[in-house]
């Protein structure tokens, strides 16, 4: 088999290894985002496109490629829309809805166009705002999850960077397309790109969580309490002897595992590494400038009923982040800790802030001694 001719087959190979690295991301978390992305990359590997097609004897009506060849860019671009917006945001809102509208008008009124011959045989002019959107789509896809990558020097980050240099080469389809050098040579890219991004996939960076095996009983009751870093409450630290704590510290590895029961799930805050560090207990090493990553993976640890909350590295994430992002970070842990009828406490110094900073505190943590 001569080169040329290996690459449809190399291409379509790498759409079905996409479609699957992404499907067994979908059955790992339960998330509707992945299952909505899942579904893209379906119909991604079913694309109608002659140059991939007809090598290996399938035809599609002449009259009806043009439009059955679109179609699919429109519904991949709303799926990835879709899918990367719930893994963002965890939800869609109005703007959301808007933007997937405008959307699903810009598709059926281009298909309207092309059904009335509108663009004559101009396949540049037919096939640009299909695939513009279709591969704005999967840079977009690409941007959400670079931003969720906790190690820039590991081979997950093929997974975004992969979707990326994917949907740059997607948008320039419309033109490069009609040139004959470049056509092999851009399919073969697109199977690169699919190969890498498959790679990174099934090392990205959403780490598992196990389920907690046992709940986390200590004398103090379910709410938000604050406590200083120079209290010796024995209620307090009789917390990291518990097991199913979710434990956010500035603690090293090596004092973590004298004081952390190893059924608890911790989360040090530190420049120096990142990634996951141990198994029992298990320790991911999480920069203090990443704390979206890093709430995604106290959600999480949340939902697999990690319902108590050791946290003292409010300081360094304040130094890092400023004082107002970790507040909000800080009380977007507190609010879901509660929703789910757990316990929350926070170690600070009380001297490191002032007395407004800690007045803030105050109305949302209640004081211990």
């Amino acid at each position: 088999m001569s080169y040329e001719a290996a690459i449809p087959y190399l291409n379509i190979l790498s759409r079905w290894l996409l479609f699957l690295a992404i499907s067994y991301k979908a059955w790992k978390t339960r998330e509707k985002g992945w299952l909505l992305l899942s579904t893209a990359f379906f119909i991604n590997a079913l694309h109608i496109e002659s140059y991939i097609l007809k090598p290996m004897g399938i035809k599609i009506i002449p009259d009806a490629y043009i439009i059955a060849s679109t179609i699919p860019n429109f519904l991949i671009a709303i799926l990835l829309l879709w899918g990367s917006l719930h893994i963002k945001h965890k939800e869609t809102t109005l703007r959301h809805v808007l933007i997937m509208s405008a959307v699903v008008v810009i598709s059926y009124v281009w298909i309207f166009l092309l059904a009335t011959d509108v663009f004559g045989d101009n396949f540049t002019l037919q096939s640009s705002i299909p695939y513009l959107l279709y591969g704005g789509a999967l840079v977009y896809f690409g941007g959400v999850l670079w931003k969720r990558v906790i190690s820039k020097k590991r081979i997950e980050i093929l997974f975004p960077l992969g979707l990326v240099l994917l949907g740059a080469l997607n948008m320039t389809y419309p033109l490069t397309r009609n040139l004959e050098w470049f056509a092999p040579i851009g399919f073969m890219l697109g199977g690169i790109f699919r190969v890498a991004a498959a790679i990174g996939a099934l090392r990205f960076a959403f780490y598992e969580i196990s389920p907690a095996r046992k709940p986390s009983h200590t004398e103090i009751p379910p709410g938000a309490f604050m406590a200083s870093s120079s209290t010796r409450n024995r209620a307090i630290l009789d917390i990291l002897s518990r097991p199913s704590v979710i434990v956010v510290t500035r603690m090293p590895p090596s004092k973590i595992l004298e004081k952390v029961n190893p059924e608890s799930v911790v989360f040090w805050i530190t420049s120096v590494s990142e990634g996951k560090l141990n198994e029992k207990p298990p320790i991911y090493a999480v920069p203090p400038t990443k704390m979206g990553i890093l709430m995604d993976l106290l959600a999480r640890a949340i939902e697999n009923g990690y319902v108590t909350a050791y946290v003292d590295a409010f300081e360094y994430l304040m130094m890092e982040n400023g004082f107002e992002n970790t507040l909000k970070f800080i009380l977007s842990l507190k609010d879901r800790i509660i929703s789910a009828g757990g316990t929350m406490i926070l170690v600070i110094d009380y001297d490191a802030l002032s007395t407004k900073e800690l007045k803030l505190l105050e109305k949302e943590f209640k004081k211990m001694r």
